[in-house]
């Protein structure tokens, strides 16, 4: 899986935000507008995975948390919305990823929506860039995901991965199986599906309070 193409959940909801089957024969392709300079995550190292995007990654996230605070500042946890229709052959794993991080923290809470989702799931081919997610940071993303890649690595870990940018975690692979951001890093035979400790408590600070100082750009 490579680096994910860093998807951002913005604040004001905007964002068109499986043992896998059979593979399709057609690729779906994503109809959200695609970003004109997207920030990128992949779920292996790829030439776009930079600090440049992952700074553009937080700065989008940040101002998601405000916004969302402030509409409902009393509210135990922010809520975003995922779409699935674009991804059948994933609703499992997509569903299996929502519920692990649903159960790892408290602050943000995914839930799926048939309309109006804050953000959408993909799925198709793309053997250049993998699995992925991406947004210009106005309010525009999706997470791709790519069939190749999916049969290769265990398929809900790279779902919680990408969904992990959404949340707000950076990539990185040179981190052990147990951390779910090290991605594709430790290899094809690595199956844990699941943040580890760190990982939870900087996505509960992230959502809490939108403070720039609870990420720090990965090395």
């Amino acid at each position: 899986m490579r680096h994910s193409r860093t998807l951002v959940v913005t604040a004001a909801l905007g964002m068109a935000l499986a043992g896998l089957g059979a593979v399709p024969a057609a690729a779906a392709t994503p109809t959200a507008a695609t970003p004109a300079t997207p920030a990128t995550g992949h779920y292996t190292a790829g030439a776009k995975h930079t600090a440049a995007n992952d700074r553009a990654f937080y700065d989008a996230v940040m101002k998601s948390v405000a916004k969302k605070r402030a509409a409902n500042p009393l509210a135990a946890a922010v809520t975003v919305t995922y779409g699935t229709a674009n991804a059948p052959s994933f609703r499992s794993q997509i569903s299996q990823a929502a519920q692990i991080w649903n159960s790892s923290v408290q602050n943000v809470r995914l839930a799926e929506s048939s309309s109006g989702a804050d953000f959408e799931y993909y799925e198709g081919n793309d053997p250049q860039n993998g699995s992925y997610a991406s947004t210009d940071g106005h309010g525009s993303g999706y997470i791709f995901l790519d069939y190749g890649q999916n049969q290769q690595y265990y398929s809900v870990r790279v779902v919680a991965h990408e969904t992990g940018h959404v949340l707000g975690l950076p990539d990185h692979y040179s981190g052990p199986c147990s951390e779910l951001m090290s991605g594709g890093g430790p290899g094809t035979s690595c199956r844990n599906a699941y943040p580890n400790s760190t990982e939870k408590s900087r996505v509960n600070s992230l959502w809490r309070n939108g403070l720039a100082s609870a990420f720090k750009p990965a090395a």
